[in-house]
């Protein structure tokens, strides 16, 4: 689990990420989930886009793919959803103490 001092320098460096994802009517496909799990071992820290036409409330889709890509989920703002994964073999954050 991430303290909140963890969860506000994620918030900060996220504010300059561009999303990487859409989620749209489809919602969560197996292909998006397996998506956004390569690239968040990859980039650690990643903001998502959930588009008007997706029915499901934005914040269950944030915790299902959290759930599913064992991420947590830093926040969501509007329609963005933000999610936080330690890489295994590319560690690039270094989380406060």
């Amino acid at each position: 689990m991430m303290t909140t001092k963890q969860r506000a320098y994620l918030k900060s460096l996220a504010m300059t990420l561009e999303p990487v994802y859409q989620i749209g009517k489809s919602a969560l496909t197996p292909e998006i989930t397996e998506g956004v799990a390569e690239v968040l071992e990859a980039r650690e820290l990643i903001k998502i886009n959930v588009l008007k036409n997706c029915l499901e409330d934005v914040n269950t889709v944030a915790n299902t793919l959290a759930e599913r890509t064992k991420s947590e989920v830093v926040q969501v703002i509007g329609r963005k959803i933000v999610l936080y994964k330690e890489s295994k073999n590319k560690k690039k954050i270094v989380l406060p103490k």
